[in-house]
């Protein structure tokens, strides 16, 4: 009689694929819907711990079908590493979170001045629920910034204020971030100075008749004594003949510092996707206009270092737009 032997199945490797790969539908679906959906940041988080939780467990159940394998032979050696590999996105995505939690300064905001940040247009307000944070301390902080990220500083430009706007406005959608509020742009709005020949009536010579020379033609007659005198052109004729690109559309006052304009605005950071408030003022100081920056995180009470990036980069950007002409306050 033939014996036959029949090798042992190890369940704890078939869970663990099975874990591994639920781990990482959960973390794609979830990073899905926060990305481009309607979930928000305290709930992707609890759903990449969990993830980060089932990924763990499925390691150790691999790892006990990898021992199995190695005492009795029993089959699920390819699902326990299929299960490791799986298992190693979840992991990695938290490993790379908490890596940054312990490297950059417990902050959820920073700003280029921050003993005197600009204030909020509007103050953003959102629901932490279990991601609470301690109130805004950026004066108290200032040393804990500067020594975290030095480069961050107030930037000055030679420049007139509407000139340095345009720019700013520029390199902000370039950098992707959403202005959605602005104050001060009556300051910022280039001075149209209307000539005086605007306003003065126009002379319109009228040529001698065809093929009759000035001598030839019929004596002018003799102006009057006493002219009719020009009126000064109308408003809206004055209006007409101005180019629309050059016309200074006034704006109202909105209670701003005379000289300074501040733009809020929100932007996502580009992989993860997380949620970033920012204000940018300008100010002009004699001649030349100084622009700072203040960054946010919507959620939680570290920014894992991307509010410092993210200044970073816009400001960056704005010296190498303005031709290097940047000053360190």
């Amino acid at each position: 009689m033939t014996l036959r032997y029949v090798r042992p199945v190890s369940a704890a490797a078939r869970l663990a694929r099975r874990l591994s790969a639920f781990a990482v539908l959960m973390l794609l679906l979830g990073w899905l819907l926060y990305r481009f959906g309607t979930l928000q940041t305290p709930n992707f988080v609890a759903l990449v711990l969990v993830a980060a939780a089932l990924a763990a467990l499925s390691v150790l159940l691999a790892l006990a079908g990898l021992w199995r394998l190695w005492q009795v032979g029993a089959e699920g050696g390819v699902a326990a590493l299929r299960a490791l590999v799986l298992a190693a996105l979840p992991l990695c995505v938290l490993a790379f979170a908490v890596l940054r939690y312990q490297d950059y300064p417990p902050l959820y905001e920073v700003a280029s001045d921050p003993a005197d940040a600009p204030d909020w247009i509007d103050t953003p307000l959102t629901a932490q629920k279990w991601l609470p944070r301690p109130p805004s301390r950026l004066a108290a902080q200032a040393g804990l910034q500067r020594a975290a990220y030095p480069e961050l500083t107030v930037r000055r430009y030679d420049g007139a204020l509407d000139r340095v706007y345009q720019v700013v406005m520029q390199v902000a959608a370039a950098q992707r971030l959403t202005i959605t509020e602005r104050r001060g742009l009556r300051h910022a709005q280039p001075e149209l100075q209307l000539r005086n020949s605007l306003q003065a009536p126009a002379i319109i010579p009228v040529p001698s008749p065809r093929g009759i020379s000035p001598s030839a033609a019929e004596p002018l007659p003799v102006a009057p004594q006493k002219a009719p005198v020009p009126q000064p052109r109308p408003a809206s004729a004055a209006a007409a003949i101005i180019p629309a690109d050059v016309v200074n559309i006034q704006q109202p006052d909105d209670g701003e510092p005379e000289g300074v304009v501040r733009l809020q605005g929100v932007t996502r950071q580009r992989l993860l996707g997380l949620p970033f408030d920012l204000v940018i003022r300008l100010r002009e100081e004699e001649e030349t206009v100084l622009v700072d920056m203040r960054v946010a995180s919507r959620f939680g009470p570290h920014d894992l270092g991307f509010s410092a990036a993210i200044a970073e980069s816009f400001l960056d950007a704005l010296d190498a737009e303005l031709l290097g002409i940047a000053k360190n306050r």
